[in-house]
């Protein structure tokens, strides 16, 4: 199988899930590993260069990872050259003349089976795919992206201010998440010290956003980001199905709550039925102690 990976950048760094995907794709087959070079992403010149590399070396696949851009590249693609498409997968096999995927449906409540016929364009989920530790980062070649078929003015740009060091949160391989237990943002120390004792990122409950609590860019959910750590903990939250769709994918997931029949521990490999305010300060320092040793 002839596969082609699309590369994303942190800074200088190639994302986390660009190492999956060539990791992945060579296993499954001959692959390559192409960067798409451009100011900032915009859709219509980058589409396009892809588009052209694509027709010109006719790869069976072309992966992406399940990133803002990576999904919005992954659908333009497939519409444009009338590929089959599958998005936000969490599980890639090759299946004789086909493609065999692992995706969640209707908001995280099944995970379905589907086989996705060749050529195609797949999205996978960050996080989503084994990488050993130390993995070498794969030869990328570099493409133009068209700016000749630019239609949009780009006016400016606003960061989003971070915690400082503290890891993004679609990346991270622990995320620590509060939700109305906490009573109020002046308890969100709770979280942010326990996220870096863990050395972690700091995630929250859609309720938590709503009431202003902590930014949009925080949210974890159905209609926030979708995390894939190696390690969640969820600390007062109740476990709606709309926050459940966006973590329960996690490796090990850890609830904290005081209500032993909050819907979190469904999903739970660790639950502790206690209240946050005194079982999480104790926890915080127990990690530092270790992590100290």
């Amino acid at each position: 199988m002839k596969i082609l990976v699309v590369a994303e950048r942190k800074g200088t760094e190639l994302r986390r899930v660009t190492l999956e995907l060539a990791a992945k794709a060579k296993e499954l087959g001959d692959a390559s590993v192409v960067e798409i070079v451009g100011e900032r992403y915009s859709p219509l010149p980058f589409v396009s260069a892809l588009a052209r590399k694509v027709e010109a070396d006719s790869p069976d696949l072309v992966l992406l990872g399940a990133t803002l851009n990576g999904r919005d590249l992954g659908a333009r693609l497939a519409a444009r050259l009338g590929r089959a498409y599958a998005a936000d997968v969490t599980g890639l096999q090759a299946s004789g003349g086909s493609l065999e995927v692992e995706r969640p449906m209707y908001a995280g409540k099944v995970r379905a089976k589907v086989r996705v016929p060749l050529p195609a364009v797949v999205t996978t989920r960050p996080g989503s795919m084994p990488l050993k530790n130390g993995v070498a980062a794969p030869e990328v070649a570099k493409i133009e992206s068209d700016t000749a078929v630019e239609k949009l003015t780009f006016v400016k740009f606003a960061a989003v201010a971070s915690g400082g060091k503290r890891v993004s949160l679609a990346e991270a391989r622990i995320v620590v998440s509060g939700g109305r237990g906490l009573k109020g943002p002046e308890n969100w120390s709770l979280v942010e010290q326990l996220a870096d004792a863990l050395g972690g990122a700091v995630g929250a409950s859609r309720a938590v956003t709503d009431a202003g609590w902590r930014p949009n860019e925080e949210q974890v959910g159905q209609t926030g980001k979708t995390v894939t750590p190696d390690l969640y903990v969820a600390l007062g939250i109740s476990g709606a199905i709309q926050h459940l769709a966006g973590m329960t994918s996690s490796k090990v997931i850890v609830a904290v709550n005081k209500d032993p029949d909050a819907d979190i521990f469904k999903v739970a490999d660790y639950g502790v039925v206690a209240d946050v305010f005194e079982f999480v300060p104790a926890f915080t320092e127990a990690v530092k102690k270790v992590r100290s040793t």
